[in-house]
């Protein structure tokens, strides 16, 4: 699962949770019923926004759900799932941007696509989902060869951007793509005054997802050489920053502009969840949730007045641990290990203690009388072993949609990723502004 706008269900609430998994659902099974079940790979959390802009903008009518059956990736539950127009031109938008994605990796020879037979395998299935997404953004009366374009002109605009080139020559294409689909979505809900505000909103959008995907992978690019549009450049973080936030504003002023019948996840995912987004990125954010017992990012530590997680650039890490087998898939960033912060003996945050490792100097038991009792950690599971339980951790979902699953090798406790989240989640709970918006100020 990829994209920028990836919200936390705290933050959310249970009835918008509930709206965005529809969606989600809904782009996924439009993809399996139009293209067959291999293109749900596509599902993006990005592409779903097109399904949730067209339905907030249309008149309440029957419809706009179904009820779907037991899928694996829902824990084997039905749910009620978006469907029509708004998932389809979701759909064709994803299948046509992962064709360009799959093509640019080829042409790269990025890992495993430098081995010629894998490659003409990969030309061969992005070349199927460009048909794919052309073929239902026609049914639905979008004509994805500006997204074509878009990527086509990428490559050029990219070969000749040098030191002094203006960023936003870079994120051109992108912007114009991403126009285009927002704006196609004041059309299929009937709104066509929407048309020019959600334009500029896409524009915006697109702007955004180029830079943030820029600004998070430039140590890796650098790493291994790759293209960078900082780098190439030489633009700072600073002016970057800038950039973001300036495009965050401006989508807050674009849909101000536009009228819906229903805003409030359109609101809360591209007002409060897009700004979360470029906080992230720049490492100005963190979790409020303790990972492994510990508490060690900023969310927590702002409340307890204790010392967060940092990187080698200042940047805040992800809550998850590096040390095991399974702990790498669900984050971008490592934790670091000296981050943990021990608990006094009436549960209280504080220093590590002077006398070793045990927070107790009579043995570990803060009532006296000897040492506390421990009940024995489970070991590790070894490699076919952790495989077999890994298999029945992703057969039920739990990988996905449980609150908490045991590591299949390291056996020890993890949030599923659909559960996974950045917020202060005490802070939300007390303002409600995700469903009255009371007491928000971006003004919509």
């Amino acid at each position: 699962m990829f994209g920028i706008v990836r919200p936390c269900s705290h933050r959310l609430g249970e009835g918008l949770k509930t709206q965005w998994m529809a969606h989600l659902c809904g782009l996924c099974l439009a993809l399996r019923g139009d293209h067959g079940q291999f293109a749900r790979v596509v599902t993006n959390y990005d592409g779903l926004l097109i399904s949730v802009l067209t339905e907030a903008q249309a008149e309440r009518a029957t419809g706009w759900r179904r009820a779907a059956g037991p899928c694996p990736l829902r824990g084997m539950r039905t749910a009620s799932v978006a469907q029509g127009e708004g998932a389809r031109l979701a759909a064709a938008v994803s299948l046509v941007l992962a064709s360009a994605k799959v093509r640019d990796h080829v042409a790269d020879g990025d890992g495993i696509l430098a081995r010629r037979p894998v490659a003409v395998a990969a030309r061969r299935v992005a070349a199927s989902w460009g048909r794919a997404g052309a073929r239902t953004g026609s049914e639905v009366g979008f004509d994805t060869a500006v997204l074509v374009d878009a990527v086509d002109r990428q490559v050029g605009i990219e070969a000749l951007a040098g030191p002094g080139t203006s960023l936003l020559t870079v994120t051109e294409p992108t912007e114009t793509a991403t126009a285009a689909a927002f704006a196609h979505t004041a059309v299929l809900a009937g709104r066509p005054g929407n048309a020019a505000p959600l334009a500029e909103a896409g524009r915006l959008f697109g702007r955004l997802a180029h830079l943030l995907d820029a600004v998070e992978d430039r140590e890796t690019d650098a790493a291994s050489g790759a293209w960078n549009p900082l780098t190439a450049t030489g633009t700072s973080l600073t002016e970057a920053r800038r950039l973001a936030d300036d495009a965050l504003h401006g989508i807050r002023l674009a849909l101000r502009e536009a009228e819906f019948t229903d805003s409030r996840l359109a609101h809360v995912l591209l007002a409060h969840e897009l700004g979360r987004s470029v906080d992230r990125a720049f490492g100005t954010s963190g979790c409020g949730h303790p990972a492994d017992g510990a508490h060690g990012v900023q969310g927590a530590d702002a409340a307890h007045g204790v010392r967060g997680v940092h990187g080698a650039d200042g940047a805040h890490g992800s809550p998850r641990s590096p040390d095991s087998l399974d702990s790498g898939d669900f984050g971008s960033s490592l934790r670091s290990p000296g981050s943990a912060v021990l608990l006094g003996p009436e549960g209280s945050f504080g220093p590590p203690p002077q006398h070793g490792g045990n927070p107790y100097a009579d043995g570990g038991n803060p009532f006296g009388g000897g040492p506390s009792f421990q009940p024995p950690a489970p070991g590790k599971r070894g490699f076919w072993a952790g495989c077999a339980a890994a298999i029945g951790l992703c057969c039920t979902c739990k990988m996905c949609c449980a609150d908490e699953y045991e590591g299949p090798w390291s056996r020890k406790k993890r949030e599923g990723c659909l559960n996974d989240c950045d917020c202060d989640c005490g802070c939300c709970e007390a303002c409600q502004c995700c469903e009255c918006c009371s007491c928000c100020d971006c003004g919509l």
